[in-house]
C-alpha cells in the first residue's frame, strides 16, 4: 500500500486524519515538532490498524523543513500517494504586539511550506500516475478579515484556497487532485493550551465541530476529487450566504468568538 504523509498529525484534525487513513488500509508518514507524541501516536496505529507508520521530526517554522522531509522519503524510497498539509500556527495577540518573526513563521507553517512540499512533491505523483494533496484550510479564508486577533491567518487561508484552485488547474490532467479542507470552530487542545479557550467557550454548541467529522468529510471529499470540501452544514450555509450578508455583520460576529482552526 502506498504512503500517506501528514503534517501536524499529533493532535485535533490532524491526528483523526491520520487514524482514519490508516484505518483505510494507508501506510503513514508523520511530521511533527514532538517525538515523544509522534512515537506514541506511531505505535497506537501500527497496533490498531496495523500499517506501516513512519515519522520524522520538523518544525515547518524552519525554511529547510520542506526539503529535509522530501530527502527523507526519497531515502526511504516511499511512494506517497497523499499529501496531507494539516500543520497550523496561531498567535492571540494584536497585530502591533507580534514580533516579524512570529509573523514570518506564521506565513512560513500556513503557506510557504504548503507552497514548497506541493512543489517539490509535484514531480513524484506525476511520476506515479498520480495522487491527492490536501490543504487543511479555514472558512476564515472566505470571510471578512478579523480586526483584532488572528490578523494574517484568514488572508493566508484565502491565498491557500487560491492556491488549491491554481494546483487543480495545473495538475488535474496529470491525475493530479487538491482539496482545501475549509473546517469551521474545531474543538482541539490548542484552544486550552494557546489561551484562547474563553474565546472557543463562547462559540454555540452547534457551530462547534469533533475533529473526527472534519475529517471525515474531508478524506469524503478528497477521494471524491473535490476542490473545496466545507465540514458541517451549517458552514456550507454560512459560506454560501457571505455574499448576502453585509461585511459589518461578519466582523462582528468574527470578532466576538474565536479564531479558527488550529493544530
Amino acid at each position: 500500500m502506498s504512503y500517506a504523509l501528514i503534517t501536524g498529525p499529533t493532535a485535533g484534525i490532524g491526528k483523526a486524519l491520520a487514524y482514519q487513513l490508516a484505518e483505510k488500509g494507508y501506510n503513514l508518514l508523520l511530521v511533527a515538532r514532538r517525538e515523544d507524541r509522534l512515537i506514541q501516536i506511531s505505535e497506537d496505529i501500527k497496533d490498531k490498524f496495523n500499517v506501516e507508520v513512519l515519522f520524522t521530526v520538523e518544525d515547518l517554522t524552519n525554511s529547510q523543513a520542506p526539503e529535509r522531509i522530501y530527502d527523507f522519503t526519497i531515502s526511504k524510497a516511499l511512494d506517497i500517494e497523499l499529501l496531507i498539509l494539516n500543520a497550523g500556527y496561531q498567535h492571540h495577540r494584536t497585530f502591533e504586539e507580534v514580533s516579524i518573526s512570529d509573523e514570518e513563521d506564521c506565513l512560513r507553517v500556513l503557506g510557504l511550506s504548503v507552497i514548497m512540499q506541493s512543489k517539490l512533491f509535484i514531480k513524484h505523483l506525476k511520476n506515479r500516475g498520480g495522487g491527492k494533496i490536501m490543504v487543511v484550510s479555514s472558512v476564515a479564508g472566505y470571510a471578512p478579515p478579523s480586526g483584532e486577533f488572528a490578523f494574517l491567518y484568514g488572508p493566508v487561508k484565502t491565498f491557500m484556497n487560491r492556491f488549491v484552485e491554481a494546483l487543480n488547474v495545473a495538475y488535474n490532467k496529470n491525475n493530479i487532485f487538491a482539496t482545501a479542507l475549509c473546517p469551521g470552530f474545531t474543538v482541539t487542545e490548542f484552544h486550552s493550551v494557546s489561551g484562547t479557550q474563553d474565546r472557543m467557550d463562547k462559540v454555540p454548541k452547534f457551530m462547534k465541530l469533533s475533529a473526527d467529522q472534519v475529517a471525515k468529510e474531508g478524506i469524503a471529499g478528497m477521494f471524491k476529487n473535490k476542490e473545496v470540501v466545507i465540514p458541517g452544514a451549517i458552514y456550507r450555509f454560512l459560506v454560501s450566504g457571505l455574499g448576502y450578508l453585509p461585511k459589518s455583520f461578519i466582523r462582528f460576529i468574527g470578532n466576538k468568538i474565536a479564531g479558527g482552526r488550529y493544530e
